[in-house]
């Protein structure tokens, strides 16, 4: 009887815990969601199809992407693939078992070869390149440049040397990603390194990135059907305008900042100077030059455009949703929407883009001083374009 009664006991407590640990399962998948609860951009898709299929074309869609098969052959590439230094130093881009290579090669031998893992940038112009070295990500020294169908050194990078060193960090997948991992860990006695986890990485900048962890909104929506009203997430004409521009400004206001917390936190409606603050000059008198590439919005307020109106924002000619890259029509109409009577001298008048084209003299395209390039063979330096932000008079 005694042996029976304990056989009761274990299969009875063992019962007990069998349904503990189910209600504790249950309870966790019930978890209601928070402000912080990510859905990802699938299910974003399940009730924005439309909106969903149209931002896929938007650069911002295309600001990182991981680089798959031999898509490096397909594309519109330049004839060769090899980039030289001099005589005797060349870097070859290669196809190879485990994927598309650049390799560095002395006099004929190997020296070093690097897998091209992640391509950053639109593609609009240009793309560079990644690749993972363990827990580290770095920059290879070949970027590919559409405007001119060639390989180029890529920006930074030595002209007399192959370097295969330089490291991609968080700050730089704050603009070109949604979403990674980071930590850092001891790299000895006194110093850190940072350590990304390539697993965690979101490519491109997705919807949430821009209105907002969706997970309360849409835990909402999926049991409220008959709601018609967007509740728990970033809507923007709600937002002031100050809003609305920081929201852009965590990517298009460029690097220049002292970093006090990962915009990757940022949610649209936050104030941006939670996250950076400006780095302190020693020249505080002088003020400071904004480059063409990646400070959009401080260029944009320094137009007589913004500062003369009380609602003039990057969403008055950009819409995110769209791809109108290049359509300089489409843009010079939303110019023409405030400035319906335009003075023009009778020498301007005569230029028939005048009704089509305002963009190119108001907002002309300069030497990035931040970004620039060099070809095979070639000394000097080639300057790389990109539109200005700041509306004038030119």
């Amino acid at each position: 009887m005694k042996g029976k009664k304990r056989l009761f006991l274990i299969f009875g407590s063992i019962a007990i815990l069998v349904v503990l640990f189910a209600q504790c399962m249950n309870n966790k998948k019930a978890a209601p969601a928070t402000e912080n609860t990510i859905a990802g951009a699938a299910t974003c898709k399940q009730c924005h199809a439309a909106i969903t299929d149209s931002y896929l074309e938007n650069p911002h869609q295309h600001t990182s992407h991981p680089i798959e098969g031999d898509e490096l052959l397909n594309g519109p590439l330049p004839h060769s693939s090899v980039f030289a230094f001099d005589q005797h130093l060349k870097v070859v881009v290669e196809k190879r078992d485990s994927g598309m290579y650049q390799v560095a090669y002395l006099d004929g031998k190997e020296t070093i070869a690097r897998r091209f893992d992640i391509a950053f940038g639109a593609g609009v112009k240009a793309y560079t390149y990644g690749s993972w070295q363990g827990n580290e990500l770095k920059q290879l020294p070949l970027s590919y440049f559409k405007t001119i169908q060639s390989w180029a050194n890529s920006p930074g990078f030595p002209s007399d040397r192959v370097y295969f060193d330089r490291p991609i960090g968080l700050r730089c997948l704050e603009c070109h990603s949604s979403f990674v991992n980071r930590k850092m860990v001891q790299d000895g006695p006194l110093t850190v390194k940072e350590e990304l986890d390539g697993k965690s990485l979101v490519y491109g900048i997705d919807c949430e990135r821009c209105h907002g962890p969706a997970g309360k909104h849409v835990e909402f929506h999926l049991s409220h059907p008959e709601a018609k009203a967007a509740k728990y997430i970033a809507i923007y004409k709600t937002l002031t305008r100050q809003q609305k521009i920081d929201a852009c400004a965590v990517c298009h206001s460029g690097n220049n900042w002292e970093v006090q917390q990962s915009t990757f936190s940022f949610k649209p409606g936050d104030d941006i100077k939670r996250y950076r603050s400006a780095k302190v000059s020693l020249n505080s008198s002088k003020e400071p030059e904004y480059d063409v590439h990646g400070t959009q919005s401080q260029l944009l307020e320094k137009s007589k455009c913004f500062m003369k109106s009380n609602t003039i924002d990057c969403s008055s000619c950009h819409r995110t949703h769209e791809n109108l890259k290049g359509n300089l029509t489409i843009y010079s109409q939303r110019c023409m929407s405030c400035h319906t009577t335009i003075k023009h001298s009778q020498a301007t008048l005569a230029n028939a883009m005048v009704k089509t084209n305002c963009i190119d003299c108001h907002m002309p395209k300069q030497a990035s001083k931040m970004i620039s390039f060099q070809l095979a063979g070639k000394n000097q330096v080639s300057t790389y374009l990109l539109r200005t932000h700041r509306i004038a008079v030119y």
